[in-house]
């Protein structure tokens, strides 16, 4: 098994900030868990407030990150914007955006105002020449304490989709690092799969390496081959075996037993702060009967999505849920439950955020770029859990699968070439 160690190095993606021209000036407040703001920045900054903000230039949007001051010499290496700005001071975040865009000549008309905005009697909407008719777009996640500065300083503060739209369109580079960090998820499922091949029943528990086999100590494999590739697996390993197989999210500790689902969702995130999200469900000494009908069902909801996506950008993201859902319905499952059979979407976005639009069941068109999901699944706590997931990117004439990964139910020792 290779781990991608000598391949050469993907470039880092920049950001086109083109999309925020009709939604400027533009500010948005956030620290490095907030992934709008990680998009625009490229800034793997600290965890407390920065600022970036975006006015108009000559040749589009003028942009600058306020960086705490320790941070500087990355934010430099990192922003692919005009200009950092930082402060020894410990002016918080949203008062320094205001006085970045009051430095660029947006909110001039606050200059003659003498004194505190916030000491004003009244509306400041009543000051003369109107300042408060400066619409300033913001992220409807901004902080509260950060939209109150720009409030103070005269802004009128609108809430933008505009960069989780264009979040949505994912650039080559983007696709590649969507594509490598995929890789390496792969990797770790086939050092899963392989442990439960080489596990042994014994009465009613496996046991590995001499000891009962757990979800924990498989996750604990697998997460050893992605930290050896170079990504994260950001706490979101989900392995489930029988009942627990059926838990959407399961990153607990629970024995596996011959003849129960296995559920291996591994979704780690790259250096460049990309997702991948695979999964694949295994069954050690499978008894032929219900995780059998579920695999089956799941395999032809799977393609039914895919062949459905085969037409490329244009297609509803509604209809490649409902040929899924058509078909594990034809198999005998139920749809639209809240506990039993179908009970998720057959698939999301996937990008700096691991759920990000497009939502496969929601009204949006998918357009080329669009990074989802394909991930047909049934569940029924008596019985298990069982679900397949790829990664796919939308083209212009079709579907990419980023990372292809083998099929069927009973484990096997695998090598990815």
């Amino acid at each position: 098994m290779t781990d991608g160690h000598d391949a050469p190095a993907t470039p880092a993606p920049t950001t086109a900030y083109d999309p925020l021209t009709d939604h400027l000036p533009f500010v948005h407040v956030g620290d490095r868990t907030d992934d709008d703001l990680r998009y625009l920045t490229r800034f793997r900054g600290p965890d407390r407030p920065y600022a970036f903000v975006a006015v108009p230039g000559v040749d589009g949007p003028r942009t600058t990150l306020c960086a705490p001051s320790l941070f500087a010499d990355q934010a430099r290496r990192e922003f692919p914007g005009d200009q950092v700005e930082t402060a020894t001071t410990g002016r918080p975040a949203g008062e320094r955006a205001a006085a970045v865009l009051t430095d660029a000549g947006v909110g001039d008309r606050l200059s003659d105002v003498e004194g505190d905005v916030s000491d004003i009697e009244g509306d400041v909407s009543d000051i003369e020449g109107d300042v408060s008719d400066i619409e300033l777009h913001v992220p409807s996640q901004i902080p509260h304490e950060a939209v109150a500065y720009l409030q103070r300083a005269g802004f009128e503060v609108t809430a933008t989709t505009a960069v989780g739209e264009a979040r949505c369109r994912k650039t080559e580079t983007e696709i590649d690092c969507h594509r490598r960090v995929q890789r390496a998820a792969a990797l770790g499922l086939a050092r899963a799969e392989t442990v439960l091949a080489e596990a042994v029943a014994d009465g009613d528990e496996l046991r590995w390496d001499g000891r009962p086999l757990t979800t924990e100590r498989l996750r604990r494999q697998a997460e050893s081959v992605l930290a050896a590739a170079g990504v994260a697996p950001a706490g979101n390993s989900v392995i489930g075996a029988g009942e627990t197989a059926a838990d959407l999210h399961y990153v607990g500790d629970d024995r596996i037993r011959p003849s129960e689902t296995v559920l291996i969702d591994l979704s780690p995130r790259g250096p460049a702060g990309y997702y991948a999200d695979i999964t694949r469900t295994f069954v050690v000494s499978s008894d032929g009967g219900w995780d059998r009908r579920a695999y089956v069902a799941c395999e032809a909801a799977r393609e039914a999505a895919l062949a459905e996506l085969a037409d490329g950008a244009g297609v509803a993201a509604a209809t490649v849920h409902e040929e899924a859902a058509a078909e594990l319905a034809a198999h005998g499952f139920r749809i639209d439950s809240d506990t039993v059979g179908f009970t998720h979407s057959t698939g999301h976005g996937v990008g700096l955020s691991l759920h990000e639009p497009p939502s496969l069941s929601g009204d949006a068109v998918l357009a080329a770029g669009d990074v989802i999901t394909v991930e047909p699944g049934v569940y029924d706590p008596e019985e298990g859990g069982v679900r397949l997931e790829d990664l796919v990117v939308v083209r212009e004439d079709g579907y990419e699968l980023l990372q292809p990964y083998p099929f069927g139910s009973t484990p096997r020792v695998r090598e990815l070439e």
